[in-house]
């Protein structure tokens, strides 16, 4: 089993843009050595007959249907916009 070192933690913290100080990286090494310990402890269990799952919950589609519904008339939902153009809702550029 191969160990986790510090080199190995600074390696996923960059490419997790993350800046991590030496006592982290000691702190996160441990950790993460652990868990793979534990990993390869749970491969050693029988999974025979124990069916293959994707998802820990089923899961069931949200999406419904589109239905055209009555709604609030244009004109009302503009005339209490701050700004309004050609029958739209006019927002501040936030692109540059």
């Amino acid at each position: 089993m191969a160990e986790i070192t510090r080199e190995t933690v600074r390696k996923i913290a960059r490419l997790a843009n993350l800046n991590l100080s030496e006592s982290e990286q000691e702190l996160y090494a441990g950790q993460l050595e652990k868990i793979v310990e534990y990993v390869h402890k749970l491969k050693e269990l029988d999974t025979t007959g124990v069916p293959q799952t994707t998802h820990a919950l089923p899961l069931q589609d949200v999406w419904r249907e589109d239905e055209v519904k009555p709604s609030l008339p244009r004109e009302d939902a503009l005339s209490q916009a701050p700004d309004a153009v050609d029958g739209c809702f006019r927002v501040p550029r936030i692109v540059e």
